[in-house]
């Protein structure tokens, strides 16, 4: 997060979950001009009676810089603010930090609203590791395995850009559109694509486009789903040893019961 942090610019915003609320982190985002709406962890005690109330469980506080981390320098760490002004809202179940401080230019419903974007990310990994899928790497190599996540990443986004593309001729967000579904579409006008003469390519473009538009998501608020896979595995037992030693076994037991069959 540190490093992506130096991409950041001067008005931009960050989403995250617990893990990044820590108070060097929203302290460095300070610092760039980035506003945060970050969930707090749970081992940070909140009481909402404290600080400058601005409703029910949305108060105004005050953050003590803490002692400094094994992982910061000394150098580093004098130069983070001794004190931070944060709000804290309980809303949603959730209770969220923000540098957003001002609740006449954003209402802490907004803050949910916002927060529950982050979701966004979950879904795009899902996209990349189930529906490309990335979840099994076939390489063996430390090198080929970075590859190979670049090519997907890169199909990863070269499909969210036709997307983005289709969206614009619909005049609907692209993420109303569905990916799995517009990954499918492709596959599907690829070799058309592929073999269609250059003065029927830019036709067969735009149906493919005007499909992909009538992909549409339905709407489904507060969809919740288990933790849990449906599939059960087969039961065989792991293959815990090169496939080619297991294969010269195989074929000495085979060996042995033919031999064996013929005295």
């Amino acid at each position: 997060m540190w490093e992506l942090a130096k991409q950041l610019q001067l008005g931009d915003g960050v989403v995250a979950d617990c893990c990044y609320a820590g108070y060097f982190m929203i302290a460095g985002l300070m610092r760039l001009g980035v506003d945060g709406v970050i969930r707090q962890h749970q081992r940070r005690a909140t009481d909402f009676r404290r600080g400058q109330r601005l409703g029910a469980r949305d108060p105004v506080v005050s953050w003590t810089r803490p002692k400094c981390p094994e992982w910061m320098d000394e150098v580093t760490y004098a130069t983070m603010p001794k004190t931070l002004t944060l709000r804290e809202a309980r809303v949603g179940g959730w209770t969220l930090v923000t540098t957003l401080i001002d609740p006449h230019e954003v209402h802490k419903q907004e803050l949910f609203a916002l927060y529950r974007q982050r979701w966004q990310v979950e879904l795009d990994l899902r996209s990349i590791k189930a529906v490309m899928p990335m979840d099994s790497l076939r390489c063996k190599t430390p090198e080929r395995v970075c590859k190979e996540i670049a090519v997907h990443l890169l199909a990863y986004n070269r499909v969210r850009a036709v997307m983005a593309q289709a969206a614009y001729r619909g005049n609907v967000l692209p993420r109303e559109l569905s990916f799995k579904g517009a990954l499918d579409l492709l596959n599907a006008f690829a070799e058309n694509l592929g073999h269609s003469p250059r003065g029927q390519r830019a036709s067969c473009q735009t149906q493919l486009l005007a499909s992909m538009v009538r992909l549409k998501l339905s709407d489904r608020p507060g969809r919740v789903e288990p933790r849990a896979v449906k599939r059960r595995p087969k039961p065989h037992r792991l293959l815990t040893k090169p496939r080619h030693t297991w294969r010269a076994r195989l074929a000495r037991q085979q060996e042995k019961r033919r031999v064996g069959s013929l005295r």
